[in-house]
């Protein structure tokens, strides 16, 4: 496992935040104790500050079964919040509620409440005459603490599942995805263009082929563009990073322009595992949208649906801008070195509105706000792309073939249809569509029908 997914992988958990509030607790009950037994300083306080032994084992004793009580709860209502998005949203939410830095300090606090009370509970006595004030005053502190964080968390919840939350958060984590990986790149990256001619011939490429199957989950590029460096070779990709490859699938092509390379050392910088990660993955971030539009729409709640496809067209204008990239990357020399499998906007575009237009079965409220959304992009993306917009929408509204549509949905799509048409310069084919979809309608309304002039 890389680093980078090891750290990745580590976020994802509940168990490591939480471990280090465990060690401060630890850290925290000696210090307690060196306050209390070696500086003394119930001598520096008036005795009603101060406890007795035998009190304050009664008053630890209940404190240690409150803050578990709290953290039983607290666990209680965790389980209720994931089963909730499992089931109405997407399983692969869970990964994002867990990892959630909020999350992951909530429990951290509970458990290093109760280690340290508890921790506090063992080490006291029972006399009467001797007076304690850091331990009882620390301890209270520390479960009024707790209680705090039990109000936080509760709320923290709520919020999180509000709809318009969960969508933003999945697209936000998708944006720092894509950021990240664009970063990593960029050193790499020139503005030189390279010819296909001048490209190495097909036949002289030799592959490596997977030795398991999973998903290509990560590459580390700088690894791989330094190792093509060291053996004076050209790597190209044959398999996206997110695509499932069976043992034996191509994975890269090469070219030797020196001695005999092995490809047991490119094996080092590509890791494939048994689940797709978020790491590189754009197409993954993607896809988890889509699938919590579908099962919105399946729950019929198109508002979850709408606000899903607004943050859809958001990660897709900032993708659009990563696929106009170049997929060659190059060495400190500027010698060619990794040619990437970099598949274009357009299969983006698919991948997140095709599949809602599919299980959306022609409803014409998710139809409008679906072109409104490819018109909007048309506004806001440079022209190379907007072949790709219109073509999209053409394909949407010849699925209408076999249903028929009220006057005002028609007039409403049109609409936004005709906005696309101006914008992407298909006015000719949109007065095709415009007679296409007045079919549909059994009153035509034609003084109401938008022009794209």
């Amino acid at each position: 496992m890389s680093k980078r997914q090891r750290k990745s992988e580590l976020k994802s958990t509940l168990w490591f935040m939480p471990l280090w509030y465990i060690v401060g607790a630890i850290g925290l009950s000696a210090f307690t104790f060196y306050l209390d037994y070696e500086v003394d300083l119930s001598l520096y306080f008036p005795p009603a500050i101060g406890f007795s032994g035998e009190t304050l084992q009664v008053l630890l004793s209940a404190l240690v079964g409150g803050v578990l009580t709290l953290s039983a709860f607290t666990i209680n209502s965790l389980l209720v919040a994931l089963t909730t998005f499992s089931g109405q949203f997407s399983s692969k939410m869970l990964v994002n509620f867990v990892s959630d830095r909020a999350t992951q300090h909530v429990l951290g606090i509970f458990n290093g409440s109760f280690i340290y009370v508890l921790l506090n509970f063992l080490y006291v006595t029972h006399e009467e005459e001797e007076y304690i004030v850091a331990t009882p005053v620390l301890s209270i502190l520390t479960a009024i603490t707790a209680a705090v964080t039990f109000i936080y968390f509760i709320n923290h919840t709520t919020t999180w599942m509000q709809v318009h939350n969960i969508s933003f958060n999945m697209n936000d984590k998708s944006k720092s995805v894509q950021s990240a990986l664009e970063k990593e790149l960029k050193p790499y990256r020139l503005e030189k263009e390279v010819e296909r001619e001048s490209l190495p011939s097909e036949s002289n490429g030799k592959v490596i082929k997977s030795i398991e199957s999973g998903y290509l989950q990560v590459a580390d590029f700088s690894r791989l563009i330094k190792q093509a460096k060291r053996d004076n070779s050209l790597l190209r990709f044959e398999a996206r990073i997110g695509e499932f490859v069976l043992e034996g699938t191509p994975l890269l092509t090469y070219w030797e322009y020196g001695h005999p390379l092995r490809p047991d050392h490119y094996f080092k910088s590509i890791e494939i595992g048994v689940k797709q990660t978020e790491i590189q993955d754009l197409e993954y971030g993607v896809n988890k949208l889509a699938e919590v539009a579908i099962k919105a729409l399946g729950h019929n709640d198109p508002l979850t649906v709408t606000n899903t496809i607004h943050q859809i067209a958001d990660l897709l204008k900032s993708i659009g801008k990563s696929t106009n990239f170049s997929p060659y990357l190059f060495d400190r020399d500027e010698e060619l070195r990794v040619i990437l499998n970099q598949k274009s906007f357009r299969y983006y575009l698919h991948k997140g509105f095709a599949s809602i237009r599919e299980y959306a079965n022609q409803n014409s409220t998710i139809m409008t706000e679906l072109i409104t959304m490819v018109s909007l992009l048309s506004k806001t993306m440079d022209k190379e792309v907007h072949n790709d917009l219109w073509e999209f929408a053409h394909q949407t509204i010849l699925g209408f073939d076999k249903y028929s549509l009220y006057e005002n949905d028609c007039l409403y799509i049109l609409e936004q249809l005709a906005e696309l048409a101006k914008t992407t310069g298909n006015q000719e084919d949109y007065l095709f569509l415009l007679e296409y979809m007045l079919e549909r309608v059994s009153s035509k309304g034609a003084s109401k029908v938008p022009s794209s002039s």
